[in-house]
């Protein structure tokens, strides 16, 4: 008699990156589902959209805060702060989209007294104090969500199928969008004062919050003004932690700069070794970089390259922002650093027995740490690694000499300038004779190329709780 085959409960189990997600859209429902359950009565339909539609971007943008307070918690429910910090950027902008409905609406028929009565508030609704607040939260925020896009436009399109957006190139937007975004750079300045700037964001926050309370957002209902306190207060509580007392409770390391090595052009490896207590970190993780250069303190989360068992850190950094392209002549030997982390979940270890590594151009630094680490993470899983670059592959030899020291592991070098692109049959072929249900993938390289994987990867059957990728575009 044959035995029913019962799903694994692995598989009933959603995967950890989907609980802090699911979270934020549950509390968004819960919380559209509470205003629309005590709507007072006389309030039109479109003021209390509107209004309705405020309250849920303060909402959003609270959590959003939260999402950057750098807590444990973030890095678990969301599987990785990098992914946290992207779920923020999406809060943000899907925050500001919803002030453009309270705008249009809120000014509708609100009650300027008690519940149920119509027309001109006391203030103007508005006018005075209350719309101050309104316009300095609106346009700031929007303005410093600006600046965020303008340099990353062609990644906010990166979902678009590669037939659309080189129809996109061919109208010349991407020249017009490079010389707009270099001007952009020029007048505003680079990611130092951006980020320095970006820190407002709970002020503009609070305008906003208390613009709202002014201009009778909750209609005088104690339900929707308790609820409309509590997410709005929870956000500043956020923020003011952040920007106070976070830094007394963030696992701090001083190190020092030893080497600065020249790897390929725009690529570099900074050594480290600390000045005290080491980090200590898994294979695959990243950490926050505070660097000393001739320009002042510079911070950016970098992938550690190295193996923790080197008693240093290693960093490959790519030139790819303002203070990248010129590290090697800002950063020098003996100079101080700081380390914050570890942080992330990239780990073969959360993958199957059959795994399928895919990395382009600089994201091969994760894959890098693990080869450099076999020592002591053993990789016990039989692996196709695909490392694909535009010309000669940086550290082509060092893994390629790796490599041949890991049983069941098989390397494929491709540069793009002679064969073209990566395709995704060509690493689909590598486990052809394979259950794809049965195949862990990990990806790292630019956005465009790891959408583009993914969805193809998908398409043939590749479970989405064994597709892993790392997020190394993210500020």
């Amino acid at each position: 008699m044959t035995r029913p085959a019962f799903m694994p409960l692995s598989r009933l189990v959603p995967p950890a990156r989907t609980v802090g997600p699911a979270g934020v859209m549950v509390l968004a429902g819960v919380f559209g589902v509470v205003w629309l359950v005590w709507r007072p009565a006389g309030v039109g339909w479109g003021s209390f959209l509107g209004q309705l539609a405020g309250a849920e971007a303060v909402l959003l943008m609270a959590v959003a805060i939260m999402l950057i307070s750098v807590l444990p918690a973030v890095e678990t429910w969301f599987d990785g702060i990098d992914k946290a910090a992207i779920w923020h950027r999406r809060l943000s902008i899907t925050g500001l989209l919803l002030l453009i409905p309270h705008l249009l609406f809120a000014q509708g028929d609100r009650p300027s007294g008690p519940v149920g009565q119509t027309g001109p508030p006391p203030d103007g609704h508005g006018s005075g104090m209350g719309g101050l607040l309104a316009q300095i939260g609106i346009w700031g925020l929007a303005a410093l969500a600006l600046w965020a896009i303008m340099p990353r436009w062609r990644f906010l399109l990166s979902w678009l199928p590669p037939d659309v957006l080189r129809r996109v190139d061919r109208l010349g937007t991407t020249a017009v969008a490079r010389r707009t975004a270099a001007i952009g750079r020029l007048v505003l300045g680079g990611y130092e004062r951006w980020r320095s700037l970006h820190r407002l964001t709970g002020l503009l926050l609070a305008a906003g919050f208390v613009h709202g309370l002014l201009d009778a957002t909750t209609f005088g209902s104690p339900v929707l003004r308790w609820s409309y306190l509590a997410v709005g207060g929870t956000g500043l509580v956020f923020y003011v932690y952040r920007e106070t007392a976070a830094r007394f409770f963030l696992p701090l390391h001083d190190y020092q700069v030893t080497t600065v090595t020249p790897v390929a052009q725009g690529l570099t490896e900074v050594t480290l070794t600390p000045v005290g207590r080491p980090l200590h970190f898994v294979p695959g993780q990243f950490a926050m970089l505070f660097l000393e250069g001739r320009h002042g303190w510079r911070r950016h989360p970098f992938t550690i390259s190295g193996a923790p068992s080197d008693g240093e850190l290693r960093f490959s950094i790519k030139a790819l922002g303002d203070d990248t392209h010129a590290i090697q002549e800002s950063v020098a030997p003996g100079m101080p650093a700081v380390i914050g982390g570890p942080h992330g979940r990239f780990a073969h270890t959360r993958g199957t027995a059959r795994q399928l590594w895919i990395a382009g151009g600089i994201g091969v630094t994760p894959f890098l740490s693990w080869l450099r680490s076999h020592d002591t993470h053993h990789l016990n899983a039989r692996i196709d690694f695909f490392y694909t670059t535009a010309g000669p592959a940086p550290f082509a030899d060092e893994i390629a000499a790796l490599a041949a020291g890991v049983p069941h592991l098989r390397l494929h070098l491709h540069d793009s300038t002679t064969s073209g692109y990566l395709s995704v049959d060509a690493a689909l072929t590598a486990i052809a004779d394979d259950d794809p249900r049965q195949v862990s993938v990990f990806l790292c390289g630019p956005a465009p190329m790891v959408n583009a994987f993914i969805q193809s990867l998908r398409a043939a059957g590749i479970a989405r709780r064994n597709l892993h990728r790392e997020h190394f575009d993210w500020r």
